[in-house]
């Protein structure tokens, strides 16, 4: 059995499809915005949305950051999950590139609620606070083990924005696995969030990038940004045709990533040396062991069975299925949890 990589769904290889696609790309320098495979992309996702544009961007986090700095100005103030991406795995990008704060919700698994979001907005004429400017959600969330905002409370999030004139940006890097598990139409996103960022090269398999989707009065220095941020490319239409390739033959496939995630998560919800499972929505599995002490032993046991997940520190530990991750791996997977002892 080779090596079962089950620590992200970035380290998938490209299909032979997805590889035909790229090699017969027709591009151009994108600099100049003449590369015609890359606009083709981002036509293809704004229209998806319902959305005025879409700019590609060599990965999530420059794409995020870049949709913080179109909607704030320095000094001012967003809010987010305590988990969320943008403040945890983002190297502080939130206040070195725009020079703003962020206000941390204790959400559920990740998600904030719209009354959470009220209770934070800080006092537009209170001079001492950071104004309140921008509220950033993720869906699905990472370090909240996949779950799945609902719609609904996303809808009530919007009119606290509209009430108290504030951003609301997505950040959907693995949105497609939730836009799959609940059936949902990607334009619903595209009425209620000013922006979108979403990921190619997570549960969609691409080898590269993301893409900025929002309104055209935020989008129109969405560039020149993108190009202080250095993401300025040239023949990226390669990156594109990988990207289109996905998005017509590895959405529905998401519902197969999702299942697996489900099974191993009620594997390990019945193992003794568990402690706890979190709830599986999607593509992410988080768990943690009755003791702290077996981490090490524990993933020493997968290591040597050619298998690899993720410690994220704090007793989670997370596994991650996708593309690259087959049925013949997953029944392996099973057994080897079943027969495990700590």
């Amino acid at each position: 059995m080779k090596e079962i990589d089950l620590r992200s769904d970035t380290v998938t290889r490209p299909t032979k499809g997805m590889l035909q696609a790229i090699m017969t790309a027709e591009v151009g320098d994108d600099v100049y915005k003449e590369d015609p495979t890359i606009n083709a992309l981002e036509e293809k996702l704004a229209k998806m949305f319902g959305k005025d544009e879409a700019l590609f961007f060599p990965t999530g986090s420059m794409a995020n950051q870049a949709a913080i700095k179109l909607h704030t100005q320095p000094g001012e103030q967003l809010i987010c999950d305590k988990w969320a991406h943008v403040y945890n795995y983002e190297g502080g990008g939130v206040s070195f590139n725009s020079g703003v704060s962020c206000k941390l919700v204790d959400g559920d698994r990740g998600m904030i609620t719209a009354e959470q979001v009220e209770e934070n907005i800080n006092p537009p004429d209170f001079y001492h606070s950071p104004l309140t400017t921008l509220v950033c959600l993720e869906n699905t969330t990472n370090k909240g083990g996949g779950a799945c905002y609902d719609l609904e409370e996303i809808k009530k999030v919007r009119k606290v924005c509209n009430k108290h004139e504030l951003g609301l940006h997505l950040d959907g890097a693995r949105l497609f696995n939730a836009l799959v598990k609940k059936g949902e139409d990607p334009k619903e996103y595209g009425k209620l969030f000013d922006t979108i960022s979403v990921c190619l090269s997570k549960g969609l398999g691409t080898p590269m990038g993301s893409v900025l989707i929002g309104d055209k009065r935020l989008m129109k220095n969405a560039i020149r940004i993108r190009k202080v941020l250095g993401g300025g490319m040239r023949q990226v239409g390669f990156m594109a045709a990988a990207g289109i390739y996905a998005l017509d033959n590895h959405v529905e496939r998401l519902a197969v990533d999702n299942d697996r995630a489900s099974e191993i998560g009620n594997i390990l919800s019945q193992q003794a040396w568990v402690k706890k499972v979190e709830p599986v929505e999607t593509n992410i599995v988080i768990f943690y062991l009755k003791d702290a002490g077996d981490e090490k032993p524990f993933m020493e046991q997968l290591s040597k069975n050619n298998i690899r997940i993720s410690n994220m520190g704090q007793g989670k530990l997370r596994i991650v299925t996708h593309l690259d991750y087959s049925k013949e791996m997953h029944d392996h997977f099973l057994e080897i949890l079943q027969a495990m002892e700590l």
